[in-house]
């Protein structure tokens, strides 16, 4: 090797540092080098401070600041913490030099003849060493884990470089602690969110070492080292201070987000596992329905079976656990579990056949399909999508098996309330948002206050709109919408609209589970038409039981309200995400399917179309109900028949 190169010593021990001599007698010393970067009084004072008290500070900050033993070094090596730290000097114009200019304190004094000096470069390269790479590799023993001390109180900070080998060593213990089933829930908790904690530190700081990706090898790791020696390595050598704090309008880089993007879905597998196995166990026969969660035609039934009765508390907790709400918004599990109990006891207070906890349930698995399975989730933002699932799990709460216009028409107390305006819907609203201000069941009580205004304001939108006397204005508009040339939708008008469409989408689901809906529906109509009998008013559509044409009454429902609702639905959805998924055209889809140009019968790779399985739901189960309202209507004739005959008088003899 020539000797001119500096060859690096990293088997050095901590606090050692290595010099390579040059053979060039016109190169810099570093000590040259350091006061060119490092002139005012105030470095000086604690230059002389270190030196005259060495024992007072670590041995390699001692040797680089106090300067006694560099002399015409090139490189210097030194270790920290483990970590090997190279700083390379290069002549002013050299090869070595960074590719931009480091910050640097004002330039020195003019020399006495008027030249000024001229000023190289100093890089800093970080290696880990090869001990600590084998001792951080190395997998505990089982006296190691069988000493291990569980309690938390005492543990180093998430971010100190002592705290990964802690999180790591006790997520070993855990495990096999948990095979062996010998651990306590609350112990379990506090450790994985420990370990989560340090995950996250970790995961913050990676994506502020790659902010600067033009100048990788200019970079100072934040806990490597002391923080006096942090702050001066890189506010000297590094440009990492300028780049690390990231401007709010400026994207993200690619390597940054995929970095979070893997360390995000890492912890919050950790917390799903926290809340399914410490705090909330779902019975195996919930987990077995659970896993045909993704399907369009979901038997929520069979859930409310599985489930003991409470559909929504099972349900409710896996989607927003699924969709990361609870560790993102920091929603404590304990305080969710309470809150979705007293939203299935709201559902279950009037013993309605239809709107009950069932219908809740239904309905937030139906928004969980147009979420996920079209990919909705990608055109929203996790508060959003928060305020989604919210809003479909208590968009009934309460609800008094009655129409709006039984409650108008009776002159009820929640009509006086609210002016005969949307009298059920403002009151779920208002119910739901007065049971999350009582402590044990504030599902937002981390939310900032933005965040909180936000997720109100969506949820009461979404919450009116299921008004079913805003139907046709709310589909009339947005038609208007999509006729635009390029139509820009609101993203409170797109969730509102979905919601809609998911509360009555039960013509649009397997015929079985359709039906079922259909006479629990009618059962809760002619209860009402009770109630206004005895009241003296006049019957409700569909609510006399003894003239109502259930066949009829279904065919209409689906070719006037939910045929034209779904189709509006869909070509809202790919308006929104054809422009998402044009950007990401090398990805497969399963939501979406080819188009058919039905002028040339070729296939269109060009538009983007979202899969529809309501179509044949729809198509189905409308064909049924005909056949049905034929044979009903047949039926009615042979007994007007047979009552005509009845009613006629005898021949005269």
């Amino acid at each position: 090797m020539d000797d001119k190169t500096a060859k690096p010593d990293l088997s050095g021990q901590c606090g050692q540092v290595q010099c390579s001599e040059s053979v060039t007698p016109t190169d810099l010393s570093f000590e040259e080098l350091r006061n060119k970067f490092d002139t005012s009084a105030t470095h000086a004072l604690v230059r002389r401070e270190i030196a005259s008290k060495p024992s007072t500070h670590g041995s390699a900050t001692r040797q680089v600041v106090s300067g006694k033993i560099f002399k015409k070094c090139k490189s210097a090596t030194f270790q920290i913490d483990g970590a090997t730290y190279t700083i390379v000097a290069s002549p002013p114009g050299g090869a070595g030099a960074p590719r931009e200019e480091a910050p640097r304190p004002p330039p020195l004094p003019t020399p006495r003849n008027g030249t000024p000096p001229k000023q190289g470069a100093l890089t800093i390269v970080r290696r880990s060493s090869s001990r600590s790479k084998t001792e951080s590799c190395s997998t505990p023993t089982d006296e190691q884990l069988d000493q291990l001390d569980l309690e938390t109180e005492h543990l180093p900070a998430v971010d100190t470089p002592d705290a990964c080998d802690k999180a790591a060593l006790r997520l070993r213990y855990l495990l096999r602690q948990l095979n062996r089933g010998e651990i306590s829930a609350e112990t379990l908790q506090k450790n994985l969110q420990y370990a989560a904690k340090v995950l996250e530190a970790v995961y913050i700081d990676e994506t502020k070492r790659l902010a600067d990706e033009d100048d990788e090898l200019s970079e100072v790791q934040p806990d490597a080292v002391p923080p006096e020696v942090r702050e001066w390595l890189a506010s000297t050598f590094t440009r990492q201070l300028a780049t690390a704090k990231r401007k709010s309008d400026e994207k993200p880089k690619f390597r940054s987000v995929a970095h979070a993007i893997r360390a995000g879905i890492f912890v919050d597998r950790i917390y799903r596992r926290v809340t399914s196995t410490a705090l909330m166990q779902f019975p195996q026969d919930v987990v077995r329905v659970l896993k045909t969660l993704d399907e369009w035609s979901f038997d929520v039934f069979t859930l409310h079976e599985a489930a003991n009765g409470q559909p929504v508390k099972y349900l409710g907790y896996e989607l927003l656990n699924r969709y990361g709400m609870i560790h993102k918004f920091k929603v404590p599990p304990t305080i969710l579990e309470n809150f979705l109990g007293r939203i299935e006891e709201g559902y279950c207070r009037f013993h309605n056949p239809y709107h009950n906890n069932l219908h809740a349930a239904d309905v937030a698995q139906t928004v969980h399909y147009m979420l996920c399975q079209t990919g909705l989730m990608n055109w929203l933002s996790d508060l959003e999508i928060f305020a989604t699932l919210v809003a479909a799990v208590v968009h009934d709460y309460e609800h008094t098996g009655t129409t709006n216009n039984f409650h108008v028409m009776s002159g009820s107390d929640t009509a006086l309330l609210y002016n005969d305006r949307a009298v059920l819907e403002n009151h779920h609203i208002s119910a739901a948002f007065r049971l999350m201000r009582e402590e044990e069941y504030n599902i937002l009580q981390n939310l900032s206050r933005d965040e909180f205004r936000e997720f109100r304001t969506l949820v009461i939108d979404m919450v009116l709109a299921t008004d079913m006397s805003f139907h046709f204005q709310q589909l009339k508009n947005m038609r208007s919408l999509l006729s635009l040339a390029e139509p820009t939708i609101d993203k409170s008008k797109a969730t509102s609209l979905v919601l809609h469409c998911c509360d009555i989408s039960h013509p649009a689901k397997r015929w079985d589970l359709h039906h079922r809906w259909t006479m629990s529906l009618l059962d809760e109509f002619f209860l009402q038409g009770d109630k206004e009998r005895d009241l003296g008013l006049p019957f409700s559509p569909l609510c006399d039981r003894n003239n109502t044409l259930v066949a009829e009454s279904q065919i209409g429902f689906i070719e006037f309200i939910v045929e034209p609702s779904m189709g509006v639905c869909a070509d809202m959805l790919e308006c929104i995400l054809g422009p998402l998924h044009s950007g990401n055209k090398s990805g497969t889809n399963a939501a979406t399917e080819p188009t058919i140009d039905e002028n040339s019968g070729a296939e269109s790779v060009n538009k983007f179309k979202i899969r529809k399985p309501w179509i044949t739901c729809l198509s189905d189960n409308k064909k049924i109900w005909k056949e049905q309202a034929t044979k009903d209507a047949e039926a009615r004739a042979n007994q007007e028949q047979e009552e005509n005959i009845e009613v006629q008088p005898p021949p005269e003899e």
